[in-house]
């Protein structure tokens, strides 16, 4: 478990620094919504992921963080690719990581139900 807290504090700082790199861009540019959405898909799901990391010590709350930062990856990602290169990773992967980050939520919320285990 402590490889993955520190892998999710490695993700939570990279998801931040991304947030804001990406809020920065989009303010001085015209360069339509991905930038904005990277940046408030960064900076929302950064803390989580860092609170998680720090904070989660049972095996579900670490798999929903898990599933946090694939779909955050997955989505920021995507749209990163449709901003710069003008075609996204894969037909339907904004989508498929949204529904991931879905997951990753709903996980958190169980993790706080069944408490540790």
């Amino acid at each position: 478990m402590a490889a993955m807290s520190r892998l999710l504090v490695l993700l939570a700082g990279l998801a931040g620094a991304l947030g804001v790199a990406s809020a920065a861009a989009a303010a001085h540019a015209d360069v339509g919504r991905n930038l904005g959405a990277i940046s408030t898909i960064c900076l929302a799901h950064g803390p989580a992921l860092l609170a998680l990391g720090l904070w989660g010590r049972s095996r579900v709350l670490l798999a929903a963080a898990g599933l946090l930062a694939l779909g955050t990856a997955l989505f920021c990602g995507d749209l990163a690719m449709r901003q710069f290169a003008g075609a996204g990773l894969f037909p339907g992967a904004a989508p498929l990581g949204g529904g991931i980050m879905l997951l990753g939520w709903l996980g958190v919320g169980l993790g706080g139900v069944i408490g540790r285990r």
